[in-house]
């Protein structure tokens, strides 16, 4: 079982892949439309959504509403969540309505909310769910758009964890899926411990002919271009190491320039989470807004002089304006007269 040859013309949501061997993964919490456009103008030539629950596009509503693309936001994955065959095809017709590039389907998430319903990651204790759930959504989408898979190595570390795991990647290799992605972690290892690059190693070379991607432990530019070369995969996922640093996407095409990455300056800092609210701005109501990028300063406050304090400056913000005090104090240029002031509602 070897999957399509590589060497095949590429569909032209993955036509990035050979140049730029890495893109924006889906992060719950993290990964809207605003973090995606910031990743893309600092070169991350593809990018993935949050998980979309198929019952919360399926019954329209906000959930559909939230699925809606920028025209900037191309070309991009819609990352769906489900244990229903059936739902999760009509959710994946809704999806390429919408004018998503790719479908992907979350069978990696970890968390534990997830058990009851038997989504995300959990999925892989159920081998047999997750193989209609294949087949459901290949025949639903047939060939108007690639098909991914996101996995985690296997639901734990016990003897027929990895087993079930094979299982649900020959059959997606079976159904024509463009690729999986796969975390080195296990879903009850959560983000604990480190990923083993050592699995997706061994699967490259049990599946050569397969686009095996991977992920896990992506922190650095430097990073991305070792796990291609220890592990053969095809691409790189960049998730955590992507909060707050868009910067390690322009990071990694100097590295394939022969260049030398160099640390954003603080203005430049300053300048990006100015662009990075404004988008948020224009994606959210103020309340989520607000909250958004809250969280958002503090993840980006490690790239500052002063990570401590910045991050405790964005700790402590309980109000828009005081977001924008926090940029104008730590962030703003004020020797050359430049001052943070909040975009016009």
């Amino acid at each position: 079982m070897t999957g399509k040859s590589p060497q095949e013309p590429l569909p032209e949501a993955f036509s990035w892949l050979q140049e730029a061997p890495f893109f924006q993964a889906g992060l719950q919490g993290y990964s809207d439309a605003a973090m995606r456009i910031i990743s893309r103008r600092h070169g991350s030539p593809y990018c993935v959504t949050e998980a979309m629950p198929d019952q919360f596009l399926n019954n329209g509503g906000k959930g559909l509403k939230d699925a809606e693309l920028d025209p900037e936001d191309h070309p991009i994955a819609g990352q769906l969540m489900g244990s229903n065959p059936a739902n999760m095809a009509k959710a994946a017709g809704i999806l390429l309505e919408l004018g998503y590039d790719v479908i992907d389907l979350n069978m990696a998430c970890p968390v534990k909310r997830l058990r009851k319903n038997i989504r995300g990651g959990h999925l892989l204790n159920r081998p047999e769910e997750a193989i209609a759930i294949l087949r459901e959504v290949r025949q639903a989408v047939g060939s108007s758009a690639p098909l991914t898979i996101k996995l985690r190595r296997g639901f734990d570390d016990e003897q027929g964890s990895e087993k079930d795991f094979l299982r649900i990647l020959e059959t997606a290799i079976e159904e024509d899926y463009f690729g999986v992605t796969v975390h080195g972690r296990t879903v009850l290892q959560k983000y604990e411990g480190p990923s083993r690059w050592s699995f997706l190693r061994k699967l490259t070379r049990s599946y050569p002919q397969y686009r095996i991607m991977g992920s896990g432990d992506i922190f650095t530019p430097e990073s991305i271009f070792e796990m291609i070369a220890e592990t053969g995969v095809a691409a790189v996922s960049v998730a955590r190491g992507a909060i707050g640093n868009p910067w390690i996407f322009h990071q990694a095409h100097l590295l394939l320039q022969g260049k030398e990455p160099r640390a954003p300056a603080v203005e430049e800092q300053g300048s990006v989470l100015r662009e990075h609210f404004e988008l948020c701005g224009r994606f959210h109501p103020e309340n989520r807004t607000r909250n958004l990028m809250r969280k958002f300063g503090i993840k980006f406050s490690r790239h500052h002089p002063e990570p401590e304090t910045a991050e405790k400056a964005f700790i402590d913000c309980r109000t828009i304006e005081d977001w924008w005090r926090v940029l104008e104090d730590l962030y703003e240029n004020t020797q050359a007269g430049h001052k943070a002031v909040p975009p016009s509602s």
